[in-house]
């Protein structure tokens, strides 16, 4: 099962549009986690529309409309792996054991907010995924995503996808 993850695309503050080479992803994913900060519900429409499975949460910059349609906190029992979904997760010190408190019953969780990618694992076993923008690096060299596989109860080939640079 191949998983396609993104966060904070924030269009059209942010960008007009997703980027190309992230579109073309979409097709080819199994399951598409979004990670909140959408801001737009065209987005959303885009996704649902090409994605041939959606998980996906609000994000803190998401208004009324998005909210009405997406949780706080996602839940998917992906090949065996339960991931959960989530916009925030707080400051990164304590982040690790913050979140396997909060969550327990996870194997892996995927957030947002930062801008950040980020990937490690708590004592607990707890993956935690941070895919970054693909829209708005901040202070990040590169605008990115992530792509992963899960396969017989496990989490493999993830990997960061740096985008090119918006023209």
């Amino acid at each position: 099962m191949r998983l396609l993850l993104m966060s904070d695309t924030h269009l059209p503050l942010r960008a007009k549009a997703l980027p190309p080479a992230l579109l073309d992803e979409i097709p080819r994913a199994d399951v598409v986690l979004h990670a909140g900060d959408w801001v737009d519900t065209a987005t959303l429409d885009l996704l649902e529309a090409r994605s041939r499975r959606l998980v996906g949460v609000h994000g803190n910059n998401d208004g009324p409309a998005l909210r009405a349609r997406l949780p706080e906190v996602a839940y998917a029992d992906l090949d065996g792996l339960r991931f959960g979904v989530v916009h925030e997760t707080g400051p990164a010190a304590g982040r690790e054991a913050r979140c396997a408190a909060r969550f327990p019953h996870l194997d892996v969780l995927v957030f947002g907010h930062s801008h950040i990618p980020w990937d490690t694992t708590a004592p607990s076993g707890l993956r935690l995924l941070n895919p970054g923008s693909p829209t708005d690096r901040r202070r990040q060299p590169h605008c990115t995503y992530l792509t992963a596989t899960v396969a017989d109860g496990e989490l493999t080939d993830v990997e960061l996808h740096r985008l090119p640079p918006r023209s």
